[in-house]
């Protein structure tokens, strides 16, 4: 069952849909032939779809909430003392985040020689923080169940974009060894990053109308921001998620200092768009902030992008359908 915050969405609502934009570019979401698609020209009953959507903003439906069983791990979590029994204990309340470790903890990706037998196993085999992402993984998913045949195509394209760019992100943050940002924290922004797209869809679960392809993109372009920014207000994810989330697709903004997490999303995101589409509208990676942040050898360039990326495209896509 799902926890409904508290948090009066009305009283913010203004302020988070113009902090979701302030000082960033919308990002260019990737649709192949309808890169270019205008919001005007995608169909012409798009004004239906904004309704739907408005509705959302305005607060007359209700935003996605993470799973009672999330916020008891993140809780359990922030705890020095926790034990890895305690944590199994706490993850054997919910019978299908259970199934979802176990698989994935016996899965060739991880590799191990002994299989887990049980939740303790798995802990003990991926670790306590581990378990804590595909948790959020494992929720992020679930919220946003499809509702028809043309509804679950658009989730899964989402999710399989939403699931590369995580990967990759994660990557590049893996080999670049930076001080100031954990891979894992990297993971988890990546992930949160897209939930904007996904409530964009969510809104749609009651609606006798499923928008199509460039509709549903225009949509992400008009609102995805906005809704990103609020729901992970109500789910008090960290500011820092917050912030790469309003920094997201803004390839050319001011963002001083080192290379920081909005940095790395965006280096992820640059990459999934190169590698899943043929026409885009994309810079030269050399123009990138987050590019222009990179000391070699971490900034060699090959076919237009990272080298530490398109050559090892293949052990990237193996973690990108692990998530999937």
């Amino acid at each position: 069952m799902a926890i409904t915050m508290s948090i009066p969405i009305n009283a913010f609502i203004t302020r988070a849909v113009k902090s979701a934009t302030l000082g960033a570019t919308k990002v260019i979401l990737p649709t192949t032939r309808y890169m270019d698609s205008s919001v005007q020209s995608v169909q012409p009953d798009y004004s239906v779809y904004r309704s739907v959507i408005s509705d959302l903003l305005n607060g007359k439906e209700q935003l996605p909430s993470l799973p009672t069983i999330t916020f008891e791990i993140r809780k359990a979590m922030e705890q020095q003392d926790l034990s890895m029994v305690d944590l199994s204990k706490l993850l054997a309340k919910d019978p299908a985040l259970s199934a979802v470790l176990l698989k994935y903890a016996s899965s060739p990706l991880i590799g191990s020689q002994t299989p887990p037998q049980n939740l303790l196993d798995v802990v003990r085999l991926l670790g306590m923080n581990q378990v804590e992402r595909i948790t959020m993984v494992h929720s992020i998913k679930s919220l946003f169940s499809v509702h028809s045949v043309k509804h679950k195509r658009l989730f899964m394209e989402a999710w399989r974009r939403l699931a590369l760019k995580a990967s990759l992100s994660t990557y590049i943050a893996k080999q670049m060894h930076l001080k100031n940002v954990l891979p894992d924290n990297v993971l988890m922004a990546a992930l949160l990053s897209e939930v904007g797209t996904l409530a964009v869809l969510s809104a749609f679960k009651n609606s006798e109308e499923t928008p199509d392809l460039p509709a549903y993109v225009a949509l992400c372009r008009e609102y995805a921001k906005s809704l990103g920014v609020i729901t992970l207000k109500q789910w008090q994810v960290g500011e820092q998620y917050v912030k790469a989330v309003q920094e997201i697709g803004n390839w050319k903004g001011e963002n001083p200092g080192p290379a920081n997490l909005a940095d790395l999303i965006n280096l992820g995101l640059y990459h999934a768009l190169k590698l899943s589409y043929t026409k885009t509208d994309l810079p030269p990676i050399q123009e990138l902030t987050a590019y222009q942040k990179l000391e070699e050898p971490n900034n060699k360039v090959i076919a237009g992008g990272l080298d530490i990326v398109m050559s090892n495209i293949q052990e990237i896509r193996i973690v990108a359908k692990s998530l999937f």
